[in-house]
């Protein structure tokens, strides 16, 4: 048995904590598994729950520091400690832990030491006593802060995304090989001011009428990152440009809304990883300043993640990007080619090698092109155990997935299951639920390559509550189909 670190008895906020005591082991001693240790001896060291810390880093990086080099917004390391004009997260990660910046940006140990100091300062700060500070629930406007997004919609977007994680579980492996894992658990986070924000394009009028695609939500540039235009009619379209973010969603939205700066930067759209959820930042009519010469004549897509990492790439941002680039060509008469469909990389005067070498370039436009690619070999009532199982109700989970509830008249019970329509597959966060009037609900929930399911139950003359989520959609009835 690991012989467990033993915490000072009183950690004050910026408390210097040698990096020795952290890694916990004698010079030269080299651990099997250094990441998980990190993330364990940080979270013990600074009070911060493991598992929570272990999601943010995931949803910031996948957990691959990317050797050091920067993200778009400056961010740094598996926590992605930001140093930019705006954000400082990075030296105020020196500053409490006493660690060289230099370290921090390149050492993961010391990165993710950093990334836990910074989470319990900013604890302290939102006034987390010892009790709370136990409950990852708590959290929740601590890890909103930490995102350092402007617009407490993008800090909702920010922390939600983290939270969401934690809920679905995590199975992670670094670059190096080793494997780091979060178990899937049900957490209801208190988002305190947070439950009064919107959601990102939610209820908001405008957006309606801001969005060019029906399938996006809207959030706007910062009116110095494009130019007001009146294309098609100044400027003809012409192009589909294709992006990587060199960050998160979250933090991509965060950054074109960010301004003014030396380097304005936006595009027309931004594409998520997990789900293929798409906002949009800038009208088409309008030029995003985001491909140089082919500015005026492309609307630019921009995707969730890095280059370097293949991660991202899942099959829910292609199909949900395609659709969208589908829409555009069709609206504009841009040819379904990849002469107009093109990488950022392919751009004469470009120096970025963005989409990359890891962009699937024959699933994305067999996907543009109408080839939908595989599908679920799964049924509502396969996965119900019996043709007896009729569906009576559905409801879908954005782009991917649907949820089913379904009775058997012979035995009386119902039946729910959620089929996936993405990632197939792939481990997944994906569930289903039944709760029968007067009992207590029942769930499958967990990482699925195709369904989560069944939950059965009998329920004969009384109401139910069924739902289930697929990636970041959920579906949550009201009490209904009585009798």
């Amino acid at each position: 048995m690991k012989a467990r670190l033993r915490r000072p008895a009183a950690l004050l906020a910026g408390a210097i904590i040698p990096l020795s005591l952290l890694i916990g082991q004698p010079a030269g001693a080299a651990s099997a598994d250094p990441v998980a240790d990190a993330f364990a001896r940080a979270s013990a060291a600074y009070e911060v729950p493991r598992d929570l810390l272990v999601s943010l880093a995931y949803a910031e990086t996948h957990l691959d520091g990317h050797g050091g080099e920067p993200s778009a917004s400056g961010g740094y390391g598996v926590m992605h400690l930001v140093s930019n004009p705006r954000t400082h997260s990075l030296e105020r990660a020196a500053t409490l832990t006493k660690l060289p910046v230099a370290t921090l940006k390149t050492d993961t140990t010391a990165n993710i030491t950093g990334g836990a100091a910074v989470l319990r300062a900013l604890a302290d700060e939102q006034g987390l006593d010892a009790a709370a500070r136990k409950d990852p629930a708590k959290w929740y406007t601590v890890v909103a802060k930490y995102g350092n997004a402007s617009q407490p919609e993008v800090a909702r977007l920010y922390a939600d995304t983290v939270y969401d994680l934690l809920g679905g579980g995590v199975s992670a492996t670094t670059p190096e090989g080793e494997s780091v894992k979060v178990a899937a658990r049900a957490v209801e986070p208190d988002r305190g001011a947070y439950a009064k924000v919107r959601k990102l394009g939610e209820n908001n009028t405008l957006a309606a009428a801001a969005v060019d695609y029906p399938g996006a939500v809207w959030a706007a540039a910062h009116s110095s990152n494009y130019a007001v235009s009146s294309r098609p009619t100044s400027d003809a379209i012409d192009r589909i440009v294709i992006h990587v973010a060199q960050g998160t969603y979250a933090g991509t939205i965060d950054w074109f809304q960010t301004g003014p700066r030396p380097n304005p930067t936006s595009a027309h759209y931004v594409v998520r990883s997990s789900d293929g959820a798409i906002t949009q930042m800038v009208r088409e009519k309008d030029r995003a300043f985001h491909a140089g010469d082919y500015n005026r004549r492309s609307v630019g897509i921009e995707h969730e993640g890095w280059v370097e990492q293949a991660s991202w790439f899942t099959d829910a941002m292609y199909r949900s990007s395609a659709a969208l680039t589908r829409n555009i060509a069709d609206r504009y008469g841009i040819p379904k080619d990849r002469t107009h469909i093109i990488g950022h990389t392919e751009i004469p005067t470009a120096d970025h090698t963005d989409p990359g070498p890891y962009w699937n370039w024959t699933t994305y436009m067999n996907y543009v092109t109408g080839n939908s690619g595989p599908t679920n070999p799964h049924t509502p009532a396969s996965v119900c155990g019996s043709s007896d199982f009729k569906v009576i109700d559905s409801a879908p989970l954005g782009t991917a997935g649907d949820v089913f509830l379904l009775y058997n008249s012979t035995t009386g019970k119902n039946c729910v299951a959620t089929l996936k329509k993405t990632s197939l597959g792939q481990a997944t966060a994906t569930s289903a639920y039944l709760e029968v009037e007067g009992q207590t609900r029942v769930t499958d929930s967990g990482n699925f390559s195709y369904y989560a399911g069944p939950v059965i139950a009998a329920a004969a003359g009384k109401c139910v509550r069924w739902g289930g989520k697929a990636g970041a959609y959920t579906y949550n009835s009201p009490l209904e189909h009585c009798g």
